[in-house]
């Protein structure tokens, strides 16, 4: 079926509401959180003051920030049915399944009914930006049985997620290299977990179900779960010296490249160089030097021979997997930064609030088809 002027397919290059919470220009490689370029947010600031940017529509003072991550930390505290849960889950369940019913299940613990009014929202939100991280360390370490270490209220989001899933307090590079990729990932324009949050909320359902909707979405190869797909990729591989076969066998075969190219952005994506820098890093200290070779080749030959770029995920996963994180934490861990977006898109959708209702290129039948009877079908 041919495209007509009026059919954008997946909705590419419709604009469908406003906001003001992250401007992303494909076009130049450019990325701004309310104004303030990516870059300079990376330098400068924690994922808490992002969060709290995002949030509040500003950067905070050092008043607001220590008031602001007093409260986010008062919620990290999971309620004693959804440890049960997370306890009583299959030990092989995927990690982003579990976080989906996770923060489904915090629904039935919020004695507020359907309340909209923007304060109880906000404290939605900040309780699922803080839930979440402990649902992943929780079940990470309940999977491998062991015990879960309590809950601290002196380390940072990354520090502390951290120290959960290993049971040892992170050393500062380790916390800071957690806390950029944080910030990468907090919020990107309208992307397709954004979207189906923002459907969700719109049709004044409640903040749990928007971001289940945005978990769920999340999830998908094409999306979050790219991240993973490089590290397997890589494993595939297994040799720098199999690089260059395995990449020809793709172009020649129509295979994707997982980490390589990006829906929106037509030059290099702006987070990208931020984790490689780290992955470099990373690679070099732990004394295994490949992963990083490895993707750079891979970068090389697709940016020649394609003109594509690596996005976050390519590097991302090498980072990740240099933290010694298990692959399968890789997406949950971008799900655990995103909350900080969704939330703030959430509370936008609702601010200015209107239902989507796209419409649909009807491609069937257009004259009333005869039914025939039952017996005689087929």
């Amino acid at each position: 079926m041919s495209e007509t002027p009026d059919y954008a397919k997946g909705l590419a290059g419709v604009i469908a509401n406003e906001s003001c919470l992250s401007d992303v220009q494909g076009e130049a490689g450019i990325l701004r959180y309310l104004g303030y370029n990516i870059d300079d947010l990376v330098a400068n600031c924690s994922f808490e003051e992002v969060t709290y940017l995002l949030h509040r529509r500003e950067l905070p003072t050092e008043s607001q920030l220590a008031e602001f991550t007093k409260t986010l930390r008062s919620h990290r505290n999971l309620p004693e049915g959804i440890i049960d849960f997370i306890k009583a889950a299959p030990k092989d369940a995927a990690p982003m399944n579990l976080i989906r019913t996770g923060v489904s299940m915090l629904g039935l613990y919020d004695q507020r009914g359907n309340d909209q009014d923007r304060p109880t929202n906000e404290d939605r939100a900040m309780a699922i930006i803080a839930k979440i991280p402990i649902m992943v360390a929780y079940f990470h370490r309940v999977r491998q049985g062991l015990d879960l270490p309590e809950l601290r209220d002196d380390l940072s989001e990354a520090g502390h997620f951290l120290y959960l899933i290993t049971g040892e307090e992170p050393g500062p590079e380790a916390t800071k290299t957690l806390d950029v990729a944080y910030i990468l990932h907090a919020d990107h324009g309208m992307n397709a977990s954004t979207f189906s949050a923002r459907v969700t909320v719109a049709t004044l359902s409640d903040m749990y179900s928007a971001i289940t909707s945005a978990i769920g979405t999340l999830k998908g190869p094409l999306h979050g779960g790219a991240n993973e797909g490089v590290i397997h990729m890589l494993q595939e591989i297994g040799d720098e010296d199999k690089v260059d076969a395995y990449v020809e066998d793709c172009l020649a075969n129509k295979k994707k490249i997982m980490g390589i190219g990006h829906r929106v952005y037509r030059v290099l994506d702006p987070r990208a160089p931020h984790l490689r820098t780290m992955a470099i890093k990373l690679t070099e200290e732990l004394g295994e030097p490949k992963w990083i070779r490895m993707s750079e080749r891979i970068a090389e030959m697709m940016r020649d021979r394609k003109g594509l770029n690596a996005n976050v995920d390519f590097y991302s996963a090498t980072v990740y997997y240099s933290l010694d994180i298990p692959t399968d934490l890789f997406t949950p861990i971008f799900a655990i930064s995103r909350a900080a977006g969704w939330t703030a898109q959430v509370l936008e959708q609702l601010d200015d609030n209107r239902l989507y209702r796209p419409l649909t290129l009807y491609t069937g039948p257009t004259e009333d088809q005869p039914i025939t009877p039952i017996g005689e079908r087929g």
